[in-house]
Protein backbone atom coordinates (compact mmCIF):
# COMPACT_ATOMS: atom_id res chain seq x y z
CA UNK A 1 0.00 0.00 0.00
CA UNK A 2 1.02 2.98 -1.26
CA UNK A 3 -0.80 5.70 0.92
CA UNK A 4 -1.33 5.01 5.06
CA UNK A 5 -4.60 4.29 5.58
CA UNK A 6 -7.18 5.68 8.45
CA UNK A 7 -8.78 2.76 9.97
CA UNK A 8 -6.69 -0.78 10.20
CA UNK A 9 -9.44 -3.83 10.74
CA UNK A 10 -7.77 -6.55 13.15
CA UNK A 11 -9.30 -10.07 12.29
CA UNK A 12 -8.37 -12.91 14.56
CA UNK A 13 -8.40 -16.62 13.01
CA UNK A 14 -7.86 -20.32 12.57
CA UNK A 15 -8.77 -22.59 10.00
CA UNK A 16 -12.60 -20.90 9.14
CA UNK A 17 -11.79 -20.10 5.95
CA UNK A 18 -15.58 -19.59 4.52
CA UNK A 19 -16.36 -17.49 7.97
CA UNK A 20 -13.58 -15.28 7.48
CA UNK A 21 -14.40 -14.53 3.50
CA UNK A 22 -17.01 -13.19 4.47
CA UNK A 23 -15.79 -11.29 7.62
CA UNK A 24 -12.86 -9.54 4.98
CA UNK A 25 -15.47 -8.85 2.40
CA UNK A 26 -17.89 -7.05 4.23
CA UNK A 27 -15.20 -4.79 5.52
CA UNK A 28 -13.82 -4.37 1.72
CA UNK A 29 -17.21 -3.30 1.15
CA UNK A 30 -17.20 -0.38 3.63
CA UNK A 31 -17.88 3.43 2.04
CA UNK A 32 -14.86 4.40 4.06
CA UNK A 33 -12.19 3.15 1.72
CA UNK A 34 -9.00 4.46 3.19
CA UNK A 35 -8.33 0.86 5.28
CA UNK A 36 -6.22 -1.96 5.53
CA UNK A 37 -6.85 -5.35 6.54
CA UNK A 38 -4.92 -7.47 9.27
CA UNK A 39 -5.85 -11.00 9.94
CA UNK A 40 -4.06 -12.93 11.75
CA UNK A 41 -3.98 -16.78 11.93
CA UNK A 42 -3.76 -17.99 15.45
CA UNK A 43 -2.04 -21.02 14.99
CA UNK A 44 -0.87 -23.60 11.87
CA UNK A 45 -3.69 -22.69 9.82
CA UNK A 46 -3.68 -24.15 5.95
CA UNK A 47 -6.97 -22.42 4.88
CA UNK A 48 -6.54 -19.03 5.58
CA UNK A 49 -4.03 -18.20 3.31
CA UNK A 50 -5.87 -19.58 0.46
CA UNK A 51 -9.01 -17.92 1.66
CA UNK A 52 -7.33 -14.37 1.44
CA UNK A 53 -6.05 -15.29 -1.69
CA UNK A 54 -9.11 -16.21 -3.14
CA UNK A 55 -9.99 -12.62 -2.44
CA UNK A 56 -7.52 -11.26 -4.00
CA UNK A 57 -7.08 -7.61 -2.50
CA UNK A 58 -3.92 -5.90 -1.65
CA UNK A 59 -5.65 -4.24 1.52
CA UNK A 60 -5.40 -7.04 2.73
CA UNK A 61 -2.29 -8.63 4.45
CA UNK A 62 -1.60 -11.63 6.47
CA UNK A 63 0.09 -12.00 10.03
CA UNK A 64 0.91 -16.46 10.74
CA UNK A 65 1.14 -16.82 14.71
CA UNK A 66 3.32 -20.26 14.65
CA UNK A 67 0.74 -21.55 17.65
CA UNK A 68 -1.86 -20.85 19.49
CA UNK A 69 -2.01 -18.47 21.60
CA UNK A 70 -5.76 -17.37 21.58
CA UNK A 71 -8.21 -14.39 20.40
CA UNK A 72 -6.49 -11.66 23.14
CA UNK A 73 -3.11 -12.29 21.50
CA UNK A 74 -3.82 -12.43 17.69
CA UNK A 75 -5.94 -9.17 18.46
CA UNK A 76 -2.49 -7.55 20.48
CA UNK A 77 -0.40 -9.18 17.41
CA UNK A 78 -2.38 -7.58 14.75
CA UNK A 79 -3.00 -4.24 16.82
CA UNK A 80 0.93 -3.88 17.16
CA UNK A 81 1.04 -4.02 13.32
CA UNK A 82 -1.49 -1.88 12.17
CA UNK A 83 -0.71 1.41 10.11
CA UNK A 84 -3.13 2.77 10.74
CA UNK A 85 -4.36 6.15 13.22
CA UNK A 86 -7.41 3.95 14.11
CA UNK A 87 -7.84 0.67 14.80
CA UNK A 88 -11.09 -1.49 14.49
CA UNK A 89 -11.85 -5.19 15.47
CA UNK A 90 -13.73 -7.85 13.69
CA UNK A 91 -14.44 -11.18 14.81
CA UNK A 92 -14.14 -13.84 11.87
CA UNK A 93 -17.68 -15.29 12.74
CA UNK A 94 -19.53 -11.77 12.08
CA UNK A 95 -20.02 -9.07 9.49
CA UNK A 96 -20.28 -5.35 9.11
CA UNK A 97 -22.65 -3.33 7.57
CA UNK A 98 -21.71 -0.96 4.67
CA UNK A 99 -21.19 1.96 6.29
CA UNK A 100 -20.20 0.89 9.83
CA UNK A 101 -16.77 2.46 9.68
CA UNK A 102 -18.10 5.69 8.21
CA UNK A 103 -20.39 6.16 11.04
CA UNK A 104 -17.91 5.54 13.73
CA UNK A 105 -14.97 7.57 11.88
CA UNK A 106 -18.14 11.08 12.05
CA UNK A 107 -19.16 10.27 15.72
CA UNK A 108 -15.32 10.09 16.47
CA UNK A 109 -14.58 13.36 15.13
CA UNK A 110 -17.58 14.84 16.77
CA UNK A 111 -16.68 12.85 20.38
CA UNK A 112 -15.10 15.74 22.98
CA UNK A 113 -12.62 12.23 24.35
CA UNK A 114 -9.36 13.02 22.76
CA UNK A 115 -9.51 9.04 22.51
CA UNK A 116 -12.68 8.06 21.69
CA UNK A 117 -13.68 4.51 21.94
CA UNK A 118 -16.65 4.57 19.37
CA UNK A 119 -19.19 1.50 19.60
CA UNK A 120 -22.23 0.74 18.17
CA UNK A 121 -25.63 -1.80 18.65
CA UNK A 122 -25.69 -4.50 16.63
CA UNK A 123 -27.82 -7.07 14.92
CA UNK A 124 -28.18 -10.35 16.95
CA UNK A 125 -29.24 -13.12 14.32
CA UNK A 126 -29.70 -16.72 15.31
CA UNK A 127 -31.26 -19.33 13.56
CA UNK A 128 -34.59 -18.67 15.24
CA UNK A 129 -34.50 -14.66 15.83
CA UNK A 130 -33.14 -11.76 15.03
CA UNK A 131 -33.07 -8.52 17.04
CA UNK A 132 -31.05 -5.85 18.27
CA UNK A 133 -28.36 -5.23 20.93
CA UNK A 134 -27.87 -3.52 23.16
CA UNK A 135 -31.39 -2.94 24.67
CA UNK A 136 -30.24 1.29 25.27
CA UNK A 137 -27.45 3.33 25.18
CA UNK A 138 -25.56 4.46 28.50
CA UNK A 139 -27.31 7.09 30.43
CA UNK A 140 -25.66 10.33 31.00
CA UNK A 141 -23.33 10.06 34.21
CA UNK A 142 -24.23 6.41 34.00
CA UNK A 143 -21.47 4.48 35.44
CA UNK A 144 -20.37 2.06 32.95
CA UNK A 145 -19.52 -0.59 34.61
CA UNK A 146 -23.03 -0.35 36.08
CA UNK A 147 -24.35 -0.39 32.30
CA UNK A 148 -22.58 -3.40 31.58
CA UNK A 149 -23.91 -5.40 34.12
CA UNK A 150 -27.60 -3.97 36.11
CA UNK A 151 -30.24 -5.52 35.65
CA UNK A 152 -33.84 -4.49 34.99
CA UNK A 153 -35.53 -7.47 34.08
CA UNK A 154 -35.11 -10.92 35.58
CA UNK A 155 -34.64 -12.46 32.00
CA UNK A 156 -32.26 -9.85 30.00
CA UNK A 157 -30.07 -6.96 30.79
CA UNK A 158 -29.91 -3.57 29.56
CA UNK A 159 -26.40 -2.61 28.66
CA UNK A 160 -24.13 -4.21 26.40
CA UNK A 161 -20.57 -4.17 24.01
CA UNK A 162 -19.38 -6.80 21.71
CA UNK A 163 -15.60 -6.95 20.16
CA UNK A 164 -16.93 -6.52 16.67
CA UNK A 165 -18.49 -3.32 17.32
CA UNK A 166 -15.22 -1.68 18.45
CA UNK A 167 -13.13 1.39 16.92
CA UNK A 168 -10.37 3.08 18.93
CA UNK A 169 -7.27 4.67 18.38
CA UNK A 170 -4.43 2.45 17.82
CA UNK A 171 -2.24 4.02 20.36
CA UNK A 172 -4.53 2.99 22.75
CA UNK A 173 -5.19 -0.23 21.53
CA UNK A 174 -1.35 -0.71 22.31
CA UNK A 175 -1.26 0.99 25.37
CA UNK A 176 -4.14 -1.05 26.94
CA UNK A 177 -4.01 -3.90 25.45
CA UNK A 178 -6.42 -7.31 25.59
CA UNK A 179 -5.98 -9.52 28.60
CA UNK A 180 -4.38 -12.36 27.58
CA UNK A 181 -5.59 -16.05 28.65
CA UNK A 182 -9.04 -14.17 29.66
CA UNK A 183 -11.80 -17.06 28.35
CA UNK A 184 -14.55 -14.77 28.51
CA UNK A 185 -15.83 -10.72 28.79
CA UNK A 186 -12.83 -9.82 26.71
CA UNK A 187 -14.30 -6.85 25.35
CA UNK A 188 -15.94 -6.07 28.88
CA UNK A 189 -12.49 -5.94 30.74
CA UNK A 190 -10.68 -3.99 27.55
CA UNK A 191 -13.58 -1.73 27.52
CA UNK A 192 -13.74 -0.68 31.05
CA UNK A 193 -9.84 -0.55 31.17
CA UNK A 194 -9.70 1.75 28.62
CA UNK A 195 -11.97 4.16 29.22
CA UNK A 196 -9.89 4.73 33.02
CA UNK A 197 -7.16 5.79 30.48
CA UNK A 198 -6.46 9.55 29.90
CA UNK A 199 -9.09 11.44 27.49
CA UNK A 200 -10.81 8.15 26.84
CA UNK A 201 -14.39 7.44 26.90
CA UNK A 202 -17.15 5.64 25.17
CA UNK A 203 -19.20 7.39 22.01
CA UNK A 204 -21.74 4.34 21.40
CA UNK A 205 -23.71 4.78 17.75
CA UNK A 206 -27.29 4.23 18.50
CA UNK A 207 -27.82 2.56 14.64
CA UNK A 208 -27.28 -1.01 14.70
CA UNK A 209 -23.97 -1.53 12.70
CA UNK A 210 -22.75 -5.28 12.86
CA UNK A 211 -24.32 -8.86 12.49
CA UNK A 212 -23.61 -10.53 15.33
CA UNK A 213 -23.66 -14.54 14.11
CA UNK A 214 -24.95 -16.78 17.01
CA UNK A 215 -25.20 -20.07 15.14
CA UNK A 216 -26.63 -22.40 17.84
CA UNK A 217 -24.89 -25.19 16.03
CA UNK A 218 -20.90 -23.94 16.48
CA UNK A 219 -18.69 -24.33 18.85
CA UNK A 220 -18.38 -20.83 20.55
CA UNK A 221 -16.14 -19.41 23.70
CA UNK A 222 -19.10 -17.71 24.85
CA UNK A 223 -20.86 -21.71 25.02
CA UNK A 224 -18.20 -22.20 27.28
CA UNK A 225 -19.04 -21.45 31.72
CA UNK A 226 -15.65 -21.45 33.32
CA UNK A 227 -16.93 -19.63 36.06
CA UNK A 228 -14.41 -20.22 38.83
CA UNK A 229 -11.56 -18.88 36.39
CA UNK A 230 -14.19 -15.89 35.79
CA UNK A 231 -14.57 -15.38 39.45
CA UNK A 232 -10.95 -15.25 40.16
CA UNK A 233 -11.14 -12.30 37.09
CA UNK A 234 -13.75 -10.72 38.84
CA UNK A 235 -11.85 -10.53 42.42
CA UNK A 236 -8.89 -9.16 40.29
CA UNK A 237 -10.74 -6.86 38.47
CA UNK A 238 -12.93 -5.28 41.43
CA UNK A 239 -11.62 -1.70 41.19
CA UNK A 240 -13.38 -1.96 37.98
CA UNK A 241 -16.61 -1.85 39.04
CA UNK A 242 -18.81 -0.42 41.48
CA UNK A 243 -20.29 -2.73 44.19
CA UNK A 244 -23.63 -2.20 42.78
CA UNK A 245 -22.29 -3.62 39.59
CA UNK A 246 -19.85 -6.23 41.38
CA UNK A 247 -22.85 -7.63 42.70
CA UNK A 248 -24.86 -7.52 39.59
CA UNK A 249 -22.11 -8.94 37.62
CA UNK A 250 -21.96 -11.98 40.49
CA UNK A 251 -25.42 -12.74 40.30
CA UNK A 252 -26.33 -12.45 37.11
CA UNK A 253 -23.53 -13.85 34.93
CA UNK A 254 -20.93 -15.75 37.15
CA UNK A 255 -24.49 -17.21 38.40
CA UNK A 256 -25.52 -18.38 35.04
CA UNK A 257 -22.07 -19.95 34.22
CA UNK A 258 -21.87 -21.84 37.47
CA UNK A 259 -25.64 -23.02 37.78
CA UNK A 260 -25.22 -26.32 36.12
CA UNK A 261 -23.39 -27.30 38.38
CA UNK A 262 -26.53 -28.05 40.74
CA UNK A 263 -24.38 -26.79 43.55
CA UNK A 264 -25.77 -25.86 46.92
CA UNK A 265 -22.30 -24.79 47.79
CA UNK A 266 -21.69 -22.65 44.51
CA UNK A 267 -24.63 -21.14 45.21
CA UNK A 268 -24.02 -19.84 48.64
CA UNK A 269 -20.30 -18.95 48.03
CA UNK A 270 -21.48 -16.40 44.83
CA UNK A 271 -24.23 -15.34 47.09
CA UNK A 272 -21.50 -14.44 49.71
CA UNK A 273 -19.10 -12.96 47.06
CA UNK A 274 -21.47 -10.55 46.39
CA UNK A 275 -22.92 -9.71 49.90
CA UNK A 276 -19.02 -9.43 50.84
CA UNK A 277 -17.80 -7.29 48.38
CA UNK A 278 -20.87 -5.54 46.55
CA UNK A 279 -24.10 -4.07 46.95
CA UNK A 280 -26.92 -6.38 45.62
CA UNK A 281 -30.47 -5.02 45.16
CA UNK A 282 -33.57 -6.58 44.93
CA UNK A 283 -33.40 -7.84 41.27
CA UNK A 284 -30.19 -9.50 42.08
CA UNK A 285 -31.35 -11.56 44.75
CA UNK A 286 -34.68 -12.59 42.31
CA UNK A 287 -32.30 -13.17 39.73
CA UNK A 288 -29.85 -15.16 41.28
CA UNK A 289 -32.74 -17.23 42.75
CA UNK A 290 -34.65 -17.98 39.41
CA UNK A 291 -31.20 -18.90 37.22
CA UNK A 292 -30.32 -21.71 39.87
CA UNK A 293 -34.16 -22.94 40.21
CA UNK A 294 -35.27 -22.66 36.78
CA UNK A 295 -33.92 -25.32 33.91
CA UNK A 296 -31.57 -23.16 31.35
CA UNK A 297 -34.05 -24.44 28.67
CA UNK A 298 -37.10 -22.89 30.35
CA UNK A 299 -35.03 -19.30 31.16
CA UNK A 300 -34.84 -19.46 27.33
CA UNK A 301 -38.28 -19.39 26.73
CA UNK A 302 -39.20 -16.74 29.30
CA UNK A 303 -36.66 -14.59 27.94
CA UNK A 304 -37.81 -14.71 24.40
CA UNK A 305 -41.52 -14.37 25.15
CA UNK A 306 -40.53 -11.15 27.90
CA UNK A 307 -38.63 -9.51 25.10
CA UNK A 308 -41.22 -10.39 22.39
CA UNK A 309 -38.64 -12.53 19.84
CA UNK A 310 -40.12 -15.01 17.81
Amino acid sequence: MDTTPEVSVVIPTRNRPELLARAVRSVLAQTAAALEVVVVADGPDETTPKALADIGDPRVRLIALPVKGGAPNARNTGIRDARAPWTALLDDDDEWLPHKLAVQLELARRSDHRRPVVASRLLNRTPRAEFVMPRRLPAEGEHLSEYFTVRRGLFHGEGFIQTSTILAPTELLRAVPFTVGLRRQQELDWTLRAIRAEGAGLVMADEPLVVWHQDEDRDRISHETPWESQLAWLRRSRELFTPRAYAAFTMSVLSSMAAPTRSATVFRELLREARTHGRPAAIDYLTHLQIWAIPPHLRHVLRDKVLGRR
